[in-house]
């Protein structure tokens, strides 16, 4: 029996509108619309919660939304903003998973299968670390797969009536897919926009779980191979994997909060053993090297901390990034041995890897061939599939 997938759907509230409240406080609770002008062709990007009450929708003309709404404040769209605060969320995301396939702006899927929590422990980390470091609500949909996710995330925020930011977190164990599909109606479903949403009511099809129990050979007749693809997802079934994009940051990190701050030195030279797997992987998938190897600290007062040591040459395998950090932890600790908040591994990108083979030495090519027959174990039997020694205890 294999693994399940452990998937998030993660959805920013409102997005640009939440950006410009951190810019601008003093929209908070007020109606406001982000969006072109009313007086030509503009239309709303997106409106706060207290402007919905009014009817106010996304897409709607500007001038309609200012008619419908009196006194609702227009706010001229700050791009700029919103993309620092996207990378600020997305470069969250892909320090937890290499594994982030971000839609739009704000939008994004994450396959957190590699880690071991339950997916709805996972989700809450993930909200609680985007509500503390961006000052952004967000909601997240957790399942075994995509499309799941996707509707879960949906039907959450639908879920909260609390006239604001919904902020939400909904959760479809594995195995339960069909039971939470089944009584949602059918245009809840992708690929289900309104002209096949009115062909399926007129063949009496009004919830997902009547369209699963349709006939297959009915829907196929009536829908060619789209009728098949409307059968599995009614079903639950859905089987895309999350398409990460390669990476083109300067560096490659990650990091780590812990619940409870942490004294114990062998539990923290594991998490930086375990960063270090986890940043060489990322390097040698995108075919990246780096000659800076850096570790960030951060104590219970919040004072950060980070050093960093040039390397004699590139590198991105497992044990060199280690050595190189254990080194820089070792600096810092015997000096100042106190407990730690977070802990962080990252290695300062420079060249593409093929272009820079030819300088490692022998030792290091052969290192460098085991970690690519390792990678592929892990890709293909997961995380979990190889152990180090020092984690059969665990």
């Amino acid at each position: 029996m294999g693994r399940y997938r452990k998937i998030l759907h993660l959805d920013l509230d409102a997005f640009f509108c939440a950006v410009e409240e951190l810019f601008n406080p003093a929209l908070k609770g007020k109606a406001f619309a982000v969006g072109g002008s009313p007086d030509g062709r503009g239309v709303v990007a997106s409106c706060s919660y207290p402007a919905r009450k009014f009817g106010i929708h996304s897409a709607m003309p500007m001038s309609r939304a200012v008619r419908q709404c009196p006194g609702l404040i227009v706010v001229h769209s700050s791009f700029g903003n919103y993309s620092h605060k996207s990378a600020e969320v997305m470069a969250i995301l892909n320090n937890l998973t290499p594994l982030v396939e971000q839609v739009s702006i704000d939008e994004a899927f994450c396959d957190m299968t590699d880690l071991s929590q339950p997916s709805v422990d996972i989700a809450r980390m993930v909200q609680r670390e985007i509500n503390e470091k961006t000052q952004l609500p967000c909601s997240i949909g957790a399942a075994s797969n995509k499309l799941i996710a996707k509707i879960a995330n949906n039907i959450g925020k639908k879920s909260v009536k609390s006239g604001t930011y919904p902020n939400a977190i909904k959760w479809v164990p594995n195995g339960e897919e069909k039971v939470f599909l089944a009584p949602l109606p059918v245009e809840e479903l992708w690929g289900v926009g309104k002209k096949t949403t009115a062909v399926l009511h007129g063949l009496g099809i009004r919830t997902i779980g009547q369209l699963a129990n349709y006939p297959l050979s009915l829907l196929q007749a009536r829908f060619g191979k789209m009728g098949v693809d409307l059968h599995e997802r009614a079903n639950g079934r859905h089987d895309s994997p999350v398409h990460d994009a390669p990476e083109t940051a300067k560096s490659i990190s990650q990091e780590i909060t812990f619940e409870t701050d942490v004294l114990d030195e062998k539990t923290l030279r594991r998490t930086i053993q375990h960063q270090a797997d986890r940043v060489g992987f990322r390097l040698r998938k995108a075919g990246l090297a780096g000659n800076v190897v850096r570790i960030k600290l951060r104590w219970g007062d919040f004072t950060t901390l980070t050093r960093q040591i040039k390397t004699d040459e590139p590198l991105n395998q497992d044990a060199r990034i280690n050595e190189y950090a254990q080194k820089l932890f070792d600096n810092i600790w015997l000096k100042d041995p106190r407990p730690i908040r977070l802990i962080g591994v990252g290695v300062n990108v420079i060249e593409a890897e093929g272009e820079q083979l030819s300088l490692l030495s022998s030792a290091h090519q052969r290192e460098d061939s085991l970690m690519r027959a390792l990678d592929e174990i892990r890709v293909k039997y997961g995380k979990s599939s190889l152990k180090r020694a020092v984690d059969l205890d665990e």
